[in-house]
């Protein structure tokens, strides 16, 4: 499949992801590695080639980048290991122990790296997928009146398009996103937001499954794995609704057949990165209906068919405020019916 930010050939089938987890970062018998204190600076600054298979582990790996950083003067030789900055890994899932990395498989989120310096990175570290210069913010449109503009990090060098395999009590979901876009959302092995979905889609059967502010869409393809007749994802941000629609095709298997037509690219949507007004960007075809829309959730229920059986999860940022929380969640019952739960 062809990545939708370089263009390459970086983004595959959930098929193909779950086939290879059990070996990705596992090592092979001549793989070695040391583990090291993360808040202290690195004994020494030698650089540990790979494995003749061709993996390296993790802290090898960030001392290579901790002795660029020193190189380039982004770091002194007494800043603790830490301070390179944030791994995450492609593809992500719950691991039993540190990985031994491959090549293009770590992308690197920091807040000091400029973009020769993360172009050298990329160039010298074999197992950099991406380097991502990123803030003390979440990505995204986090405001639920989308008052306020949405922020963004900045890819610097590589691709930031990496997946999470997320487990469920069907099968799982694998979600790709272009993560400088996207909030950080790691699988833990016991995600308990997961683990109220099903409870929910259990115990209401559904004939309606909606999400109305979706993300990448795992919940929603979760919801089609239990078989949901119709199921409606929504966000008004044009990445989380984009991913949401593209996760459709990679994982395909967990549909009930039936073509998948996505109607906008990724880059048209960039032009209109926040919309009110819904507007469909992707649907299926086949015994089972799914639609993604793009905009204001509060402006979905004319979209909705009226059946007996609707459950729709509202998944904001705001969950705090419970006084919000209350308000939406009356004012959607209201308008739409049926069970409505934050998770």
């Amino acid at each position: 499949m062809q990545c939708p930010v370089c263009g390459q050939d970086c983004v595959t089938t959930a098929h193909d992801i779950l086939g290879s987890l059990e070996t990705v970062f596992a090592p092979c018998g001549e793989c070695g590695g040391r583990t090291l204190d993360k808040t202290q600076p690195p004994p020494d600054l030698t650089i540990t080639p790979p494995c003749p298979c061709g993996k390296r582990f993790i802290d090898d790996v960030f001392v290579h980048l901790y002795s660029i950083l020193v190189e380039e003067k982004i770091l002194s030789k007494e800043d603790p290991l830490k301070k390179v900055g944030m791994p995450l890994v492609h593809p992500g899932f719950a691991m039993d122990g540190a990985p031994y990395l491959p090549k293009n498989s770590l992308l690197l989120l920091s807040q000091l790296v400029d973009e020769p310096v993360a172009k050298k990175l990329y160039k010298e570290v074999p197992e950099v997928r991406g380097v991502v210069k990123c803030g003390r913010f979440v990505p995204g449109a986090v405001d639920v009146d989308l008052s306020i503009p949405p922020r963004v990090y900045e890819l610097l060098a590589g691709c930031d398009v990496r997946a999470d395999v997320f487990y469920t009590q069907h099968s799982p979901v694998v979600a790709y996103k272009q993560q400088s876009l996207i909030h950080i959302e790691f699988p833990r092995g016991y995600d308990p937001k997961i683990i109220s979905v099903g409870v929910h889609l259990r115990h209401a059967l559904p004939s309606v499954f909606v999400d109305a502010s979706c993300g990448v869409g795992t919940l929603g393809i979760i919801a089609a794995a239990y078989g949901v007749p119709h199921i409606i994802m929504n966000d008004a941000w044009y990445a989380a609704a984009f991913w949401a629609a593209f996760n459709l095709k990679v994982n395909s298997d967990s549909l009930l057949g039936g073509e998948i037509h996505i109607l906008e690219d990724y880059a048209s949507m960039a032009s209109h990165p926040v919309v009110r007004e819904p507007r469909r960007i992707a649907y299926t075809e086949g015994k089972q209906l799914v639609e993604v829309y793009q905009g204001d959730f509060r402006n979905l229920p004319p979209l909705i068919p009226e059946r007996d059986r609707i459950l729709t999860i509202i998944d904001l940022f705001e969950k705090g405020d419970e006084a919000l929380n209350r308000r939406i969640m009356e004012d959607w019952r209201s308008r739409v019916g049926g069970e409505v739960f934050i998770p």
